[in-house]
């Protein structure tokens, strides 16, 4: 299968479910809840070495917000809800708590019964001066900053999101790769309800799992390195010189699925030799994104697609 000339590999990305969440924090300004967004999604690549993986998923006008305020949307992903309410309680403590301004929100319903607490395990910092309110059968907590105050919403939905969906480009070159790399950055960024966690949305570092050395859970994937061509079993094409990667996280599969077809859309450009994607074979986890059945097939709708914010 081609698209613009570039072959699309008859093969798969595999991913996997994970325990998500999503956030509003709202601040003053545009730029004061942007500050706050990327602090708390800071060191949130890969789970592999991070507490969890997480993303500005968009901005936010003072129209789509709870308070009336700009702000912007975070998506969070954790292997469980343990683990995930650990990681968002720290890093809203440490990284929005701290911020000017800001507050914080509740953004996805979720699954009833499985919501993490967030500002229920925050309210102790208010050191017996915070405040409870219940309005419209929400639960808030409001503790007094050297500023005025820190408003934070009790309780945070879930939802069983999936992790993991990606695709890799090859390309002639470094400049050609990365630019076609940073088009697929741009044009899925534009979509609702995923997020690309590692920076700037491009992986250079592909992994495969394991190493040599023991105790490393991960290492580089030789296969893919273009320096290794001639000592390992590469995987590149002749004229192949560079490999970038994408990795995508969403509320559901249909937003994942969604993404990796815009994102390769936008990647075959001048320059680009192949598209390919990450598995093991099936045995990392149980969604198979097939890349030629996203061009064959309509787009699912994704319910997350147009979820609005509290």
């Amino acid at each position: 299968m081609e698209l613009n000339t570039v072959l699309i590999e008859d093969t798969f990305a595999e991913a996997f479910p994970m325990a998500a969440t999503k956030l509003i924090v709202t601040a003053e300004t545009p730029a004061w809840a942007r500050t706050a967004g990327l602090s708390a999604s800071g060191y949130a690549a890969s789970v592999i070495g991070c507490d969890a993986e997480a993303g500005i998923e968009r901005e936010l006008s003072p129209e789509e917000t709870p308070d009336g305020r700009p702000g912007i949307a975070l998506l969070f992903f954790a292997f469980s809800r343990d683990h995930l309410q650990k990681a968002v309680v720290n890093r809203v403590a440490q990284c929005v708590l701290t911020c000017a301004t800001t507050a914080c929100y509740n953004g996805l319903a979720g699954d009833p019964g499985k919501s993490i607490k967030v500002g229920g395990s925050l309210r102790f910092f208010g050191d017996g001066w915070q405040i409870s309110k219940l309005l419209s059968g929400k639960r808030y907590w409001r503790m007094p900053t050297m500023d005025g105050e820190f408003l934070c919403e009790d309780t945070f939905g879930t939802v069983k999101g999936v992790a993991g969906g990606n695709f890799l480009i090859l390309g002639e070159s470094q400049a050609t790769t990365l630019a076609a790399a940073e088009a697929a950055v741009a044009a899925i960024r534009d979509l609702p309800g995923i997020i690309l966690p590692f920076p700037g949305g491009v992986v250079r570092s592909g992994s495969k799992v394991g190493s040599k050395y023991k105790g490393l859970k991960a290492s580089t994937n030789e296969a893919y390195c273009p320096t290794l061509r001639g000592l390992v079993n590469t995987a590149l094409p002749e004229g192949v010189n560079s490999v970038y990667e994408l990795v995508i996280d969403g509320l559901d599969l249909a937003s994942v699925e969604r993404a990796m077809k815009v994102g390769i859309e936008a990647a075959c450009r001048p320059g680009v030799r192949k598209i390919t994607a990450g598995n093991y074979g099936g045995k990392l986890g149980p969604h198979h994104v097939k890349l030629h059945e996203l061009f064959n097939k309509p787009t699912s709708n994704s319910p997350m697609a147009s979820d609005k914010t509290n």
